[in-house]
């Protein structure tokens, strides 16, 4: 069996490559053996700081260096990091930092007052780092640099592929849950389409030997477009680090395609990780504005998870760079890699075209399998690894991670249809399935269809409460910009042409922005508590 752990890992990395970089973000450039020092001289002060085996460890911070830094002392530590959405309000900092068991906060110098707002509701935190210097300092806060600079060495703690990993993820409703990965499963899941693959059961010696081996291609060098804070970035950062490869960061807390693709150039990035058009449109728009004023020969790799990526700016990119291979993943924090659309320069090109990974399987809900072309849905499920369940949650853990005749199960939650030549379709979360006159509607299905309109830059869809038919279709619509405006009733035929009459949106509103997350992800509950209070308004 094998026994993986990132911290072991990354280890063996550092001292193969030490001066090879392992992090840049603007002037900072952090060599490996940098990274595996200042890792080790966190963990010590967190140890120090009378964390035990597998306390919890907040990063509450932008994109930068101490992130991944903080992340690797944790695993150095036997200690759990636990990712922390920094637009989180007061209460729902509280909420995390509590239920995760939290006993150390990695903050960044810009939320000091907010962390000064709340600290004293979390009594059992033990140690506030703060990255940065921008406020005065306090009694209670311990400066992150003097920290990793120190050059300390943490006290020998036993590792092993049982460490936990947390991921918490707000998904559509409720609140906030924590994935627990054992880091066994983790790196053993990234591994199997890592550009740097180790024998499964090889261990160290078997990470050393790979290493060894003369290179295929130059070491990869990632640049993450979305929030460490999410499982898109900080899984494809995670993978890249155990190859042995760079993460390359920008400097600026707001998505500016210029400049990324400035640091594309700069950097000569391989790789590049997005969250579906919300970054791929800007990114076109910006070459399609100025076409040769980015050299992007070192990019052979775009991947994106968690939102449409439409056909037409796939095209697009191929058109900037025919040597790109595009990679659109279905999968969420608790399933990685479920499915997956490989896009390349002269073959068709497909929205929402996804293929089933082998170990994926759409199920009836008896736990039988859903038959290619039938036209019944069912709930995406993978087999084999993947995360133990939910922190503190049996109820949901229980309902998403099972065993079904004596294989282990993950079924998020995403329900999806099967073509007859195996195309995999996907409806959405069940959680906001609109019941319009006893019809079910997934509102991902009808958004894809929307944001194919050239009139429409995003949309999404929400039921709200109706006298006939116990929920009315109601698309929230964002037009693109230099649109004057859309004719609602010719979107509705739009959508009819598509997909089933029933499923077309019967009210539209327009909003000025959807206010999607970094990572894509969008406020239902706010967005249709909008919806209904324009419509009733409009009456």
């Amino acid at each position: 069996m094998s026994d993986w752990n990132f911290g072991d890992v990354w280890d063996v990395v550092a001292a193969s490559f030490p001066d090879r970089p392992a992090v840049i973000q603007g002037t900072t450039r952090v060599s490996w053996q940098a990274f595996e020092r200042r890792a080790a001289s966190l963990a010590a002060a967190l140890l120090d700081a009378g964390l035990g085996h597998q306390a919890k460890v907040a990063q509450y911070l932008y994109n930068c260096p101490a992130y991944l830094e903080s992340v690797y002392g944790a695993f150095k530590a036997g200690l759990v990091p636990v990712n922390t959405n920094y637009r989180y309000t007061d209460d729902e900092l509280v909420y995390l930092w509590e239920n995760s068991d939290s006993e150390a906060v990695i903050f960044d110098a810009a939320f000091s007052e907010r962390v000064e707002a709340v600290r004293k509701r979390l009594p059992a935190v033990r140690l506030w780092l703060r990255v940065g210097a921008d406020f005065p300092a306090a009694d209670w806060v311990t400066d992150y640099e003097a920290v990793a600079a120190r050059g300390a060495e943490p006290q020998p703690r036993p590792r092993s592929g049982d460490d936990l990993l947390f991921i918490y993820t707000g998904g559509t409703t409720g609140m906030p849950k924590g994935v627990m990965w054992r880091q066994d499963d983790l790196f053993a899941v990234l591994n199997r389409t890592g550009e740097v693959r180790y024998p499964e059961e090889g261990g160290m010696e078997g990470v050393r030997h790979t290493l060894q081996q003369p290179p295929k291609h130059p070491p990869a060098r990632l640049l993450p477009g979305p929030p460490l804070m999410h499982g898109t970035g900080l899984f494809t950062a995670m993978s890249v680090l155990s190859g042995g490869g760079t993460v390359v960061m920008t400097d600026s807390h707001h998505f500016d395609p210029a400049a990324l693709l400035d640091l594309v150039e700069a950097e000569r990035v391989t790789q590049l990780c997005i969250v579906g058009d919300a970054f791929a449109k800007p990114i076109l728009a910006a070459l399609d504005a100025q076409p040769g004023r980015w050299d992007l020969s070192s990019l052979w790799l775009i991947v994106s998870s968690g939102v449409m990526w439409s056909a037409e700016v796939k095209q697009g990119l191929l058109g900037h760079n025919p040597k790109m291979m595009l990679v659109d993943t279905l999968g969420s924090s608790e399933a990685v890699g479920m499915a997956r659309s490989t896009a390349r320069a002269g073959q068709e090109v497909q929205t929402a075209d996804f293929k089933l990974g082998a170990d994926t399987k759409v199920l009836t809900d008896d736990g039988g399998e859903l038959q290619p072309g039938s036209t019944d849905r069912g709930r995406l499920a993978i087999r084999g690894r993947g995360p133990i369940g939910y922190y503190k949650d049996a109820e949901k853990s229980a309902a998403t991670f099972t065993f079904i005749d004596g294989q282990r199960w993950t079924i998020p939650g995403d329900f999806a249809t099967v073509a007859a030549d195996g195309t995999v379709r996907l409806l959405g979360r069940g959680s906001v399935c609109i019941n319009s006159g006893g019809e079910k509607i997934f509102p991902e299905e009808v958004e894809e269809v929307l944001k194919l309109h050239p009139g429409v830059a995003d949309a999404v869809v929400v039921g709200i409460p109706d006298d006939r038919f116990g929920e009315a279709v109601t698309a929230v619509i964002e037009r693109r910009p230099g649109v004057p405006g859309i004719d609602h009733s010719e979107l509705a035929e739009w959508v009819k042409k598509r997909l089933a009459a029933y499923k077309a949106p019967r009210r539209f509103v327009e909003v000025d922005s959807i206010g999607r997350s970094p990572a894509g992800k969008v406020d239902y509950r706010g967005l249709r508590s909008l919806a209904v209070e324009r419509v009733a308004s409009a009456r």
